[in-house]
């Protein structure tokens, strides 16, 4: 069966129109299924300025439903598919908002880490939705949370959810190379399991009450000591000094 969105046959009247080119404003027409088209005066490739890649972010045969992708699309296509693991996660947790919240936070937190470490975001955010999500399997396997059982629940979900969404191999490994190694992370270790780690202590940390009896000096010297990353030390000093 084709995509009825690629299929003739649902097309109407917009299924051919015309725009100019973002380069030299020389006037293109497009196709509806046309991912890209060289512009005829400048010979600049140009993306479809209407086709919808959403489906492609996730879909694993969207090389064989839409032809040779974008260069600009592909380079976008693993970090659109955190979207997609954000919604897996809710549904896996259900009504536990509690979760759902506490893997949002570490998300956020990771993002803004990771932007300014440079990180590969599709998988720091990827694995930061699922960085908790063996924690029901943990419990009702074993009756306990303990960071091992965590690990292996977690690597064994987030792979299920990631290949259900068509990841790309390369992408899962990468993620699951984080979920399943969160504990005992060093300055030694990569960047992208310092920033997960940053963002996850930040997130804990930020949930627990104002600190007591620490002052200034003292609380900011234990932040040096908690946090891996600069980017994630300079955030926890923002988020948590001001809070207290």
């Amino acid at each position: 069966m084709k995509c009825p969105g690629q299929d003739t046959q649902y097309w109407n009247g917009d299924a051919i129109f015309e725009t100019q080119c973002p380069e030299c404003g020389h006037p293109m027409e497009f196709f509806k299924d046309d991912a890209t088209r060289r512009c005829a005066h400048c010979k600049k490739k140009i993306v479809n300025p209407r086709m919808d890649f959403g489906c492609a972010a996730y879909c694993k045969f969207a090389e064989q439903c839409l032809g040779t992708l974008p260069e600009e699309f592909v380079a976008k296509r693993d970090d659109l598919l955190k979207d997609r693991v954000a919604v897996e996660m809710k549904r896996h947790f259900g009504t536990d908002f509690k979760r759902i919240g506490h893997a949002a936070k570490v998300a956020n937190f990771a993002e803004k880490i990771g932007k300014k470490e440079r990180a590969n975001l599709a998988v720091v955010l990827c694995a930061a939705y699922l960085y908790d999500i063996g924690i029901k399997n943990a419990q009702e396997k074993y009756n306990s949370v303990a960071p091992e059982f965590m690990e292996k629940e977690s690597v064994t979900v987030a792979r299920e959810l990631m290949v259900k969404l068509g990841a790309k191999d390369a992408l899962i490994n990468d993620v699951i190379e984080l979920v399943g190694h969160r504990s005992q992370v060093t300055k030694a270790d990569s960047v992208n399991r310092k920033i997960l780690h940053d963002a996850d202590m930040l997130t804990h940390m930020a949930a627990c009450e104002k600190k007591t009896s620490v002052n200034d000096r003292d609380f900011i010297a234990k932040l040096d000591r908690l946090f891996l990353t600069e980017a994630g030390n300079e955030l926890a000093k923002q988020v948590l000094i001001e809070m207290n």
